[in-house]
């Protein structure tokens, strides 16, 4: 599959860019935030692996695809994003996280969901 975005030395997409990337089917995206986090609200077509469980569930993340890893503001997706990346995926992190999609006027999931505090 061809990356969803430029190759490049930096490890972080805006939301726009995942949004985009999202809709068109060229990335999956990771959210690694806590299941507390998870469940108050989260990206709509996301998968849930927390930051903690990442390791020991790489394995079943496709290295043929695009991943894009998001936590609340970004932290916890770039150090996902920077592992995943040195074990030879296409990993990034999306900017400013789940406060800056939702910020944007960007959906949450479920219907009324919000971003959790930490």
């Amino acid at each position: 599959m061809t990356p969803a975005f430029p190759p490049s030395d930096g490890l972080e997409v805006t939301p726009e860019q995942t949004a985009q990337a999202l809709s068109a089917g060229d990335v999956l995206v990771v959210d690694v935030r806590e299941p507390a986090e998870r469940d108050a609200g989260h990206l709509p077509g996301s998968v849930h692996i927390g930051l903690q469980e990442l390791s020991a569930r790489a394995a079943e993340l496709p290295k043929d695809r695009t991943i894009v890893f998001q936590c609340r503001v970004g932290g916890r997706s770039f150090m996902a994003a920077q592992a995943l990346r040195q074990a030879g995926y296409d990993a990034w992190s999306m900017s400013g996280g789940l406060l800056q999609w939702h910020a944007e006027g960007r959906p949450l999931a479920p219907e009324g969901g919000v971003v959790a505090d930490h």
